[in-house]
């Protein structure tokens, strides 16, 4: 009987013996042992604890096994034959027995009388009482040494001595499913559960997925496949939240999880996770604000100080959490969300209003009003600049809201950047931008407010003499009739 072509046994029941060789014929993957390195077996003599019969011992052979390489147009790479040793002979001889040959579903069902009778020119008894067959095997790279190892297990019990790699393993599980034999496919599996795997490896493990088992693939499927469609939205989102919370030295953390956002291959996917985050950072930080403007405390004053600070404290980290979200957004221009719920923060920009104007958090978290406004900034400058584009209502809200913050910051102390520049100037620049965008009717609302920008000297606000210049400009051009 031959072996034709890269086939893959099917594997049926528990019984040895099949009805028909059409019950076990069905496709296998092509190439499944291409460019696979492994070490051979060669001819060595494995035993059998309670067998007396050796491989390719022809003094007790019942079964000769011509193993043969299919016929290919093309010859394979010299390079890659040097990785798995030279094969002399494209047809091999060998003499088995056919008690241990049934250890394989697929033999088993050939040396079964049923088939026997049904057999053609393929195999046949000579006068010797020997059984000859022929299995022809694929002109792949390492095929003809994978076969000869697998035939060779079936001889023993002990298939570490052959599976001791991945490569290895992945060499003869596509053999070991096309002969069904089912103790090298446990022996296998269970050795590629257990080890790590090349980039390479992993694809052929996931081509293999298919041909086992349901039981068989579980833990490999485990490893290489998501329990539920969102695993990595939520993988990604837990590696943020550790990022941010987790590690004292978070600025290493930051660095590496920031690489992994820019690099995570669905957008999509990255602003719904950072979307989440923002939310939750941005909630912690209106809740402690809240109940820093608004305290309903009936304890001693020590308590309520006690209490006042500990709000104070988490508005500040994370406020510094949001400040981090708003820049990886901002990068991965999936700041769009964020944007909106920025500029929808009446309530939000009122108790931070009222803590600013206290001076108490001047010696408790003399850094806050900083990152409030860096956050602010941020997010103006992106839609200044035209990265997020945002509608006419959600401009108006983000100057309308924030505006009167930025008053009260400048008020009390205005926050210098790195550069000697103010933060509050650069965001006054920005909202005067974005009110240049506005409707002239809105800007004739929220320029006045601006105002306060100005100083004693009227050279240092160039800014706000070039807004009321444009909007004057704009206001005394002649009506524009299209019709």
């Amino acid at each position: 009987m031959m072996l034709g072509g890269p086939k893959k046994r099917q594997r049926v029941g528990s019984s040895s013996h099949l009805s028909t060789f059409a019950d076990i014929e069905s496709p296998r993957p092509d190439g499944t042992i291409t460019e696979i390195s492994q070490k051979p077996l060669g001819l060595r003599r494995l035993h059998l604890p309670s067998s007396s019969c050796n491989f390719n011992d022809p003094s007790n052979a019942d079964v000769i096994l011509h193993l043969y390489l299919e016929s290919s147009l093309f010859d394979p790479d010299p390079d890659l034959i040097s990785c798995v040793g030279s094969v002399d002979e494209d047809n091999i001889q060998l003499h088995l027995h056919s008690d241990i040959l049934r250890r394989s579903k697929y033999f088993s069902a050939l040396l079964s009388d049923r088939w026997k009778r049904k057999s053609g020119d393929d195999s046949s008894d000579d006068l010797d009482g020997i059984l000859r067959l022929n299995l022809k095997v694929p002109h792949s790279v390492g095929s003809i040494h994978s076969h000869l190892t697998v035939l060779q297990l079936l001889y023993t019990n002990d298939f570490s001595t052959a599976i001791d790699s991945a490569s290895c393993a992945l060499a003869i599980l596509p053999v070991a499913l096309e002969l069904l034999f089912e103790d090298c496919i446990r022996a296998c599996v269970r050795f590629l559960e257990a080890v790590p795997w090349s980039e390479e490896e992993e694809k052929m493990v996931l081509s293999l997925i298919p041909f086992l088992k349901e039981e068989e693939s579980r833990e490999l499927l485990a490893r290489v496949s998501p329990a539920y469609r969102d695993s990595s939205e939520d993988m990604l989102h837990g590696l943020i939240l550790a990022a941010i919370h987790s590690y004292p030295n978070m600025a290493f953390v930051k660095a590496f999880v920031a690489k992994l956002l820019r690099d995570f291959s669905s957008r999509d996917s990255a602003r719904r996770v950072l979307d989440r985050t923002f939310e939750t950072s941005l909630k912690i930080v209106k809740e402690s604000l809240e109940e820093y403007s608004s305290p309903d405390f009936r304890g001693d004053h020590n308590e309520t100080e006690a209490i006042q600070r500990l709000n104070l404290h988490t508005a500040m980290t994370n406020g510094r959490h949001l400040l981090w979200l708003v820049e990886r957004m901002i990068e991965l221009r999936v700041a769009d969300n964020a944007v909106k719920e920025w500029s929808d923060q009446a309530s939000f920009t009122a108790n931070l209003q009222r803590a600013f104007r206290d001076d108490a958090w001047r010696n408790i978290v003399p850094g806050l009003p900083a990152i409030m406004l860096r956050c602010t900034s941020k997010l103006a400058n992106a839609v200044a600049a035209g990265s997020i584009l945002a509608a006419k209502q959600v401009r108006m809200r983000l100057v309308k809201d924030w505006l009167p913050v930025l008053i009260v910051c400048k008020d009390k102390g205005s926050p210098v950047l790195p550069n000697r520049k103010s933060l509050c100037q650069e965001l006054e620049e920005t909202f005067l931008r974005i009110i240049s965008t506005l409707p002239m009717s809105d800007a004739q609302e929220l320029l006045p407010l601006c105002l306060s920008f100005c100083t004693r000297n009227i050279e240092d606000c160039p800014h706000l003499v070039s807004a009321f210049n444009t909007w004057f400009r704009r206001a005394t051009r002649p009506a524009l009739d299209f019709d």
